[in-house]
Parts: C-alpha cells; sequence; structure tokens
C-alpha cells in the first residue's frame, strides 16, 4: 500500500526528513519526503500496513519532532520504486 502523509507542528529543521529516511530504509519501505514553503512535510510512504505504522512510530520519537496534525490519504502504488529520500522543496 502507499499512502501520502502531510504533517503539521515542528517538523521543519528538526531532522523530521532525516529520521523518516532512516526509518524508511531499515524498514524497506520505499518512497520520498519533503519539507514544503508553508511549514510542513509531505511524505510518499510504501510498504506494508505494519511497516507504514512502524514508521510513523520512529518518526515521532524524534526528540524535536511534535506532530499536531497529519493528514493522510490512500494513493495507488508505484512500481520500480527503490528506496526511501528526501526531495528538495517544492
Amino acid at each position: 500500500m502507499r499512502r501520502s502523509y502531510r504533517f503539521y507542528g515542528d517538523v521543519q529543521g528538526v531532522g523530521f526528513r532525516y529520521r523518516a529516511t532512516q526509518a524508511a530504509n531499515s524498514l524497506g519501505v520505499t518512497g520520498w519526503v519533503r519539507n514544503e514553503t508553508d511549514g510542513t512535510v509531505t511524505m510518499e510512504a510504501q510498504g506494508t500496513e505494519k511497516e507504514l505504522r512502524e514508521l510513523l512510530r520512529l518518526i515521532q520519537q524524534g526528540r524535536y519532532v511534535e506532530i499536531t496534525h497529519m493528514d493522510v490519504e490512500e494513493i495507488g502504488e508505484l512500481g520500480g520504486e527503490r528506496g526511501f529520500g528526501i526531495l528538495n522543496a517544492y
């Protein structure tokens, strides 16, 4: 399954993208994460339900990460994607 997430709160300048990338790669989740100009962070992640739940748990363990709200949407899976990375800001 693949989900699109938008995170609100203290999510930029706190190691969020690095933590997401490390966690996703350790779990075998594919996708990307990116800072947005409005101060939010967008992420697309593809994996099993269990892997995606664990990815969110690991991200939220960040010392300075404080997610106050999150939008989640199921989206179509992508074939052939390898790994998880950071995209440049929109």
